[in-house]
């Protein structure tokens, strides 16, 4: 088995000796999307060649990282934008089950994991926080009590609570309710049984468990910068970058899981199913706090609506976050633009991905979507009084000292071809695969992570079609997933089965 963290000059015999070497898997990126795919395909065959590469000198350290995403495991549960109300005032809510049963299929996943005794300690990633719905004014009341009854006939929310009192409200968030205007209408919505989640702690017990595995190897410091097709799958370039050195590699298939990275990777590939997308880059910032005495007085994460023209990415939310064991709270994000994919990445990144096919896309996302354009620059130009402004909406109380802002990951939101008005422009993910599915590559953010199971799997289903079909894969398949997202949104006693099984691994006790 050859393992290589830190690959350094003083190690150019090893790049030499594995110069068109030929693996099963190439994975580009070490966050939670390659780590899962990894994971998942040599739980499925254990006899699998998997090789791992990272730019960076770590794992987690873009979108993955938990100060780089709000942590929410976004479940449904609290998300007013997976519900929004249709013109005759009902409240549609397909999408929000729908993501509800695939973070529980996450779960299941994550739960089988621990059950194999050598995963870790599932408190370092996963922990119980409610999540709350929260609005403000009659009109936002009227919608929620209205979703509230909408999604609690459905037994992924049964356990949903509602209430426009003041006093119940104060318990379930103290921070909410001193200081606020007696006379405006306020309403909420509780699930006791939500979580906080740190990808990063995840993505790192993830790959530490598959660096347990024969014939894996995981290396930092690592660029692609070669992608042709040859007769044995895929001819990739890689360059170390301590080094300098370059090697090549035979890849029968390659994932490109690196996050706003994968978009000009997609492309250096050449395959015509990537042909006219584009990337529209967002960054973000919060606000901090570690006054463990403001902390203390706040036990949820809560959500509430978007402003007119902000994307689905910037909610205001109030966060309970738990990460390496300490607790903070976060509030926002407050939106931006940057020409980079990636934190750590170019200016040039935008300007760069430009390309003949995706041009009209981008022009026409430019054209129609200039609420969103308004709104970034509105948000790029707000001073740290007007932050504190929006976070007295949720906390009256908020004092300046106890707040910093911190910077976020970026976020590359996916820009398409649609015949109708030239490109659209998509707040979600998706993957992009060869139609003989040896390379794939996974675009956009949000609910990314906290789905990242069920995108994994939808990829296997893509790409390993005859493996998935096999009577070997089924049966693991079926020890590690009891039901699927599709079976848990449809039979209420299997989702009851499955989920207190799931919480029982993952040691999750709905939090108070």
């Amino acid at each position: 088995m050859r393992k290589r963290f830190y690959t350094t000059s003083k190690e150019c015999d090893w790049q030499m000796a594995n110069d068109n070497a030929t693996v099963d898997v190439l994975l580009v990126g070490a966050g939670i999307m390659s780590a899962t795919l990894g994971t998942l395909l040599k739980e499925l065959d254990p006899g699998l060649t998997v090789e791992l590469v990272e730019l960076l000198d770590r794992s987690a350290a873009e979108s993955s990282n938990p100060w780089n995403n709000a942590g929410t495991g976004h479940a449904g549960l609290c998300e007013l934008n997976y519900t929004p109300a249709a013109a005759d005032g009902s409240v549609p809510f397909g999408k929000a089950v729908s993501i509800h049963s695939m973070f529980e299929v996450s779960k299941q996943f994550w739960g089988h994991l621990v059950a194999q005794g050598n995963f870790g300690d599932p408190k370092k990633f996963i922990n119980p926080v409610p999540h709350m719905s929260f609005v403000r004014g009659s009109d936002g009341v009227a919608y929620l009590k209205k979703r509230f009854e909408t999604l609690k006939s459905h037994h992924c929310f049964s356990n949903m609570e509602y209430t426009e009192d003041r006093n119940t409200l104060a318990e379930w968030a103290p921070l909410l309710v001193p200081g606020r205007d007696p006379a405006e209408p306020v309403a909420a919505t509780r699930v006791t049984s939500g979580t906080d989640l740190n990808f990063g702690a995840l993505t790192g017990q993830l790959l530490k468990y598959l660096d347990q595995k024969p014939d894996t190897t995981i290396d930092y410091h690592q660029r692609v910068v070669g992608l042709e097709r040859s007769e044995g799958g895929w001819e990739v370039d890689i360059k170390d970058l301590e080094s300098g050195k370059t090697r090549s590699i035979t890849a029968r298939f390659v994932f490109l899981g690196a996050g706003g990275a994968a978009l000009p990777l997609l492309q250096k590939s050449g395959i015509p199913e990537g042909k006219g997308y584009g990337g529209f880059p967002v960054s973000g910032q919060w606000l901090r706090c570690d006054n463990p005495e403001v902390v203390a007085r706040h036990q949820a994460k809560v959500y509430s609506q978007a402003d007119v023209g902000a994307p689905p990415m910037s909610v205001p939310h109030l966060d309970t976050r738990m990460v390496d064991g300490q607790k903070s709270l976060l509030f926002g994000p407050y939106a931006g633009f940057s020409t980079k994919f990636l934190r750590h990445g170019s200016y040039m990144d935008l300007p760069k991905s430009i390309r003949p096919g995706n041009i009209v896309p981008m022009l026409a996302v430019a054209r129609d979507n200039m609420d969103l354009t308004r709104y970034l620059i509105k948000e790029v130009m707000q001073s740290t009084d007007s932050r504190l402004d929006a976070l007295r909406k949720f906390y009256p109380q908020a004092r300046d000292a106890d707040w910093r802002l911190e910077t976020a990951g970026q976020r590359v939101q996916i820009i398409k071809k649609d015949e109708k008005t030239g490109g659209k422009l998509e707040f979600g993910t998706e993957i992009v695969a060869s139609a003989d599915g040896s390379i794939a590559a996974l675009l956009g953010a949000s609910p990314g992570a906290s789905v990242s199971v069920s995108a994994m799997l939808d990829l296997l289903y893509r790409c390993f079609p005859n493996q998935m079909a096999s009577a070997a894969w089924k049966e693991r398949l079926h020890g590690m997933f009891p039901a699927s997202a599709q079976q848990l949104q449809d039979d209420a006693e299997l989702y009851r089965t499955v989920r207190t099984e799931s919480d029982q691994r993952l040691q999750l006790t709905p939090a108070v």
